[in-house]
């Protein structure tokens, strides 16, 4: 079946994750997604590992592989007026521009929202916005979990903040952005008189929207909140537990309920009258104890004996899996987690399915990551109608 986006087309001028992974989410709802590249090079994330070897590439980069696919690759300098006179077109006949260049960049070049039709919803992804005295500044993932709040959250108390294992600025604001451009495409076509909409997303933001409590608690109670590792203050046990196999396995049983069927799994029923943990606020107060005798028991047994024994017992539980636990686990397999993905280069890749599901339909596998300007005579002669002898000129003159 089509996606519900079918029929959107959307320009994906974005470089790294934030920009293109919006685009390609709306991609995977059956938009068309079009990425316009520099010529030469191509997008950055071409250029990033880790890479495998193939016939035509010595260093294909997987995570072009991943980041890359589902949709069609233009090459198109934009800093010619000839290049910028090709997007203006492009954008014409387009819904949705999605950008992550430091502001001002595309007003440079004559392509900013006021100079485009103004059907199109154009998303502006940066570091701090579009505006304020920050706007300028260059920034990665690490400057968006740092200004969000999110750095100073994640870790021990006794040790230096840590960073998310992925690139989490990045793809939350890919995410925030890709339902805003949603929204604003509905908001056109429904009450707003086909008159579109700009965007303004920035790396900081998406992680200051899930602070929690965070600020409330700061302004009405003065609460400075500070890194906690895997426990929390207030419920136990909790923890990452070690297992006798080297794994670690999440067990949460901070509630009276969940505590009472952890102790039947860890054939522990006695602790249930233990006046240290009676109750949660017991529990809490006297969190070394109770999750260090929780550590003991994991400490003896395998995660799989962990994870049996608790779910026996209907313990919220969870071992932290690597990629080689993702690929044998029958529940990925089961409800089809991953697809394999016809690579241009690579040839079939096994990676992560499109998110979330539409129950009840089977929507398109996104197409493998394109090579670079793998389309631009095909989307430049169907969408603009330029014949053969005009992109000849083009690529001669380095515009494409």
């Amino acid at each position: 079946m089509s996606g519900p986006l079918e029929g959107v087309r959307v320009l994906d001028l974005g470089t790294r994750i934030a920009a293109p992974f919006c685009a390609g989410l709306l991609g995977e709802l059956g938009a068309e997604v079009v990425k316009i590249e520099q010529p030469g090079g191509g997008d950055f994330m071409r250029t990033i590992g880790p890479f495998v070897e193939t016939p035509d590439e010595p260093e294909y980069s997987l995570f072009w592989a991943v980041e890359g696919r589902g949709r069609k690759s233009v090459t198109l300098d934009l800093r010619t007026p000839d290049g910028q006179d090709i997007f203006r077109r492009l954008a014409t006949r387009s819904d949705v521009v999605v950008e992550n260049f430091r502001p001002g960049t595309l007003e440079k070049w004559h392509i900013a929202p006021t100079d485009l039709n103004p059907r199109v919803v154009t998303v502006r992804i940066s570091s701090f916005g579009q505006d304020g005295p920050y706007a300028p500044r260059p920034g990665l993932d690490r400057v968006g979990i740092g200004y969000g709040g999110l750095l100073h959250l994640t870790g021990y108390p006794d040790r230096p903040p840590v960073r998310v294992g992925v690139t989490i600025t990045d793809y939350l604001t890919g995410v925030f952005a890709a339902n805003a451009a949603t929204a604003a495409l509905y908001a056109r076509d429904i009450h707003r008189g086909g008159r579109g909409a700009v965007i303004d997303a920035s790396l900081y933001g998406a992680a200051l929207r899930v602070l929690e409590w965070t600020l409330a608690a700061y302004d009405k109670l003065g609460i400075v909140r500070s890194r906690e590792g895997n426990r929390l203050a207030n419920s136990a046990p909790l923890d990452n537990y070690p297992t006798a196999d080297g794994k670690f396995v999440c067990v949460v049983a901070g509630s009276d309920a969940n505590f009472a069927r952890l102790c039947k799994a860890m054939d522990r029923t006695e602790l249930l009258d233990d006046p240290r943990f009676t109750r949660l606020a017991d529990r809490a107060a006297h969190g070394d104890e109770i999750n260090g005798i929780v550590s003991e028991w994991t400490s003896a047994h395998t995660a799989a004996e962990v994870e049996d024994a608790c779910v026996a017992c209907d313990v919220p539980v969870a071992t932290a899996y690597t990629a080689a636990d993702m690929f044998a686990d029958p529940h990925f397999a089961a409800r089809g987690d991953l697809v394999t993905i016809d690579d241009p280069v690579a040839g079939p890749l096994r990676q992560q399915a499109p998110f979330p599901r539409f129950v009840g339909e089977d929507l398109p596998l996104p197409t493998g990551a394109p090579r670079l300007g793998q389309h631009t005579r095909e989307v430049l002669h169907e969408v603009l109608g330029l014949d053969g002898n005009t992109l000849d000129g083009l690529h001669k003159e380095g515009v494409i």
